[in-house]
């Protein structure tokens, strides 16, 4: 009986996950189609594939769920997974990182490592609910009503919250966007009292800009995404620039979104031991009024802002020689 259980949990969760993914792209039409064309799809099939494949993932998860179709639904999602997951290896292996938009506007990260993961982990699943199907083909047939309804139900509720926590996820990350672009000009005024933080560490604690200064050099604060080309090119040559100037100035890569992103990220472009911090939104990038990437701050060791922001790679280069030719005046 308890395999059983286990079948009808794994065809629910499947279920759930190709349900909130079909109901992300149809809610996000615009993003889905510009992640289909990004993923290689030829212009003129690019509407029907952008609403075709939500056609198809919930078919897949309606299918998974009833008891004489659930092999065919989990062999139907199979075949997106593979197909989906051969798609990100071609275009990684070309160095493009399109945003995924798995599930719409919730997930418009950038492709990566990640990606290869959670799809390896999908397919193990899927596989699992194929042979369940298989094995156990009458399944939530012989379960007592009353546990799968609740089971049931409670997938329900899962992706009700899932999907309503993606919402406000997106909703403030629009109004961030939003907030960015009212800001008036950018960057503080020099001579401005930098303003303080707190953002998470991708070795899981938290740094503060106090702490920062506490170590009574100038500060360089790097904006930068994981999916923005020109920010990998000047994050390789951080490391050096830092080893120049390490009497003078503490150099921190600032990004917005995932921490396990940002970790493999910042493996990928050799950071090292330079430090990577994380909003959750764009606190620090408002306060600084930063509105793109990669763009620098330059905050002096009594925590004024030192300069302009520093908007693209050369600014950012530029003001990192200008940093320790003022110290060495």
């Amino acid at each position: 009986m308890l395999i059983e259980y286990g079948v009808w949990i794994s065809r629910l969760v499947v279920g759930v996950l190709f349900g909130l993914s079909a109901l992300g792209k149809l809610a996000d039409p615009v993003g889905t189609r510009k992640a289909v064309g990004e993923f290689g799809v030829p212009l003129r099939w690019v509407p029907a594939v952008g609403w075709g494949l939500p056609a198809v993932e919930v078919v897949a998860a309606l299918a998974v769920l009833l008891p004489w179709t659930a092999l065919a639904g989990a062999v139907l999602a199979l075949v997106l997974l593979v197909v989906f997951t051969a798609a990100v290896v071609r275009l990684l292996r070309k160095g493009e990182h399109p945003a995924c938009s798995c599930f719409g506007a919730v997930s418009a990260a950038p492709i990566g490592a990640k990606t290869l993961v959670r799809n390896g982990v999908l397919i193990v699943l899927v596989l699992l609910v194929a042979g369940g199907a298989i094995a156990h083909p009458r399944v939530p047939g012989g379960l007592p009503v009353d546990d799968a309804v609740w089971l049931a139900v409670a997938a329900v509720l899962i992706a009700a919250l899932t999907w309503v926590w993606g919402e406000v996820r997106a909703l403030r990350r629009r109004v961030d966007e939003q907030a960015l672009s009212t800001l008036g000009a950018e960057g503080l005024p020099t001579g401005a009292v930098a303003p303080e933080f707190e953002l998470l560490d991708i070795a899981g604690g938290r740094t503060s800009l106090a702490s920062l200064l506490a170590r009574e050099r100038q500060v360089l604060l790097v904006f930068v995404h994981p999916g923005c080309e020109l920010c990998a090119a000047l994050a390789r040559e951080l490391p050096r620039w830092q080893e120049r100037t390490a009497d003078v100035l503490s150099i921190v890569v600032v990004g917005n979104g995932d921490a396990v992103e940002h970790t493999e990220w910042g493996k990928a472009q050799g950071l090292n031991g330079i430090p990577v911090l994380v909003q959750q939104g764009n606190e620090a990038a408002l306060r600084y009024r930063v509105r793109g990437t990669p763009s620098a701050v330059l905050i002096a060791a009594d925590g004024r802002v030192a300069a302009p922001v520093a908007r693209g790679a050369i600014a950012a280069r530029e003001l990192i020689a200008a940093a320790k030719r003022t110290v060495r005046r």
